[in-house]
């Protein structure tokens, strides 16, 4: 437990707005290939990464204005992001500028239909303890 006493034990789901629930569904499902939780709630899909939920949500279905998650809010974990970057680029997606660097990881950042910021992500340094990511 932290020093203000919440216990925070992980994080469920990242909440994606969308306008359109069935291109929602068309892009997380078919163009990014993530799995359909087959016992979620029909009104908010959720698709599977391997460590976090993330379902999307009409704000209009529950009162709220539409508003884009903002630049690189999720980021993607794959094993090549050139090889990745390169089969959605083939479904028609569009990257914004040259896969990035960092000298610890590989990023492409891209939006989804709605514009919602999303990145490809690898991590190939190891950690300072010289652990693997």
């Amino acid at each position: 437990m932290g020093s203000s006493g919440l216990q925070v034990e992980r994080v469920d789901f990242v909440a994606v707005p969308v306008l359109d629930l069935e291109r929602g569904r068309e892009f997380y499902g078919g163009t990014l290939g993530l799995r359909p939780n087959p016992l979620a709630h029909g009104t908010f899909p959720e698709y599977e990464t391997g460590n976090v939920t993330l379902t999307l949500v009409s704000p209009a279905a529950i009162g709220r204005e539409f508003e884009p998650l903002p630049f690189g809010a999720v980021s993607l974990r794959v094993p090549d992001v050139e090889a990745a970057r390169l089969v959605l680029e083939e479904a028609g997606v569009a990257f914004e500028g040259d896969t990035y660097d960092s000298s610890v990881c590989h990023m492409a950042f891209f939006r989804d239909p709605d514009g919602n910021g999303l990145i490809l992500h690898h991590r190939y340094a190891p950690y300072a303890d010289g652990s693997a990511p």
